[in-house]
């Protein structure tokens, strides 16, 4: 039997990591987001939440999922700004990752060699199917990347695009149903070309 001191314990929960949950649209992304920091929150860890201040299409504090299921949190406009929240932290959630400055990747960075658990959800593509913000880096220093997925709204299959239905160039624009729709890879790329032929 293999025995570990106070001090082994205490290094064990104190190890940080940063765990990422990507996808499109409507793909279940700030739902998985809630899931793991209301667990953290029942295991009695101390947990600090973080959303762009510039979303607001639900709430403007609470991170809301498209199925309403909802959490509080602390709408920022940079993300220097979550290392002056974060002192005696155990777990930090950070919804819309997308929307947030390339320097969100170092602040994450830091926080898991800090040792805090870092849970991070947004948008790996934006509607041009591009990679998206700090999405990619943060996808590549994650120690966990979950990709989760819509239902396409054209054949059923899984998607992962988001399909903007709306006429618009501006790579942010906040919406929901009535601007967005997932789709697969192949319906998707029939979209595109029929909203060139529109054009």
């Amino acid at each position: 039997m293999v025995l570990f001191s106070e001090d082994q314990i205490h290094e064990t929960k104190m190890r940080g990591r940063i765990e990422v949950i990507c996808g499109s649209m409507f793909s279940g992304k700030t739902e998985e987001l809630i899931r793991r920091l209301k667990r953290a929150k029942y295991a009695k860890q101390r947990v600090e939440i973080f959303k762009p201040a510039i979303d607001v299409r639900y709430s403007e504090e609470n991170v809301v999922s498209h199925d309403s299921n909802t959490i509080a949190s602390t709408p920022i406009d940079s993300s220097a700004s979550i290392l002056l929240f974060t002192s005696e932290i155990d777990v930090v959630g950070i919804d819309e990752a997308q929307f947030f400055d390339d320097g969100l990747i170092d602040v994450c960075n830091q926080l898991a060699n800090n040792g805090v658990r870092v849970i991070i959800a947004g948008l790996d593509m934006d509607f041009k199917g591009k990679p998206f913000g700090p999405m990619p880096g943060l996808c590549a220093i994650a120690d966990e990347v979950s990709k989760v997925h819509a239902i396409c709204m054209k054949c059923g299959q899984l998607a992962s695009f988001s399909h903007r239905t709306v006429k618009s160039d501006k790579q942010v624009l906040l919406g929901e149903t009535a601007e967005y729709e997932p789709l697969c890879r192949t319906c998707y790329n029939r979209a595109i070309e029929e909203d060139k032929n529109n054009l």
